[in-house]
């Protein structure tokens, strides 16, 4: 899978992001293609239209400053169970 697709009939790109849900609530987003491009929303819908413009920003600049557009790149998100030391579980 490519991390960066783009859709031939609409020329949108497809960008993968990350939300990372905060304990005082709401939800950090990064774009892992795209180096600092961070955002934050109140709720998940806030946090979409949030990334959304980050991300058209984040490309402008890049677009304005004369640089190429991020290559697509293969990634994906997984999850590693791993068992933490036995000290840890103590404190959790």
């Amino acid at each position: 899978m490519k991390s960066i697709t783009r859709q031939k009939k609409t020329g949108h790109l497809n960008i993968p992001v990350v939300f990372l849900p905060e304990p005082e609530g709401g939800f950090t987003v990064t774009v892992p293609s795209l180096p600092g491009c961070v955002t934050f929303g109140k709720n998940i819908n806030e946090a979409k239209r949030m990334a959304q413009e980050a991300i058209e920003l984040y490309l402008e600049d890049m677009a304005a400053d004369g640089e190429v557009s991020p290559a697509n790149t293969d990634a994906f998100l997984s999850m590693v169970a791993v068992v933490p030391p036995l000290r840890a579980l103590a404190h959790a």
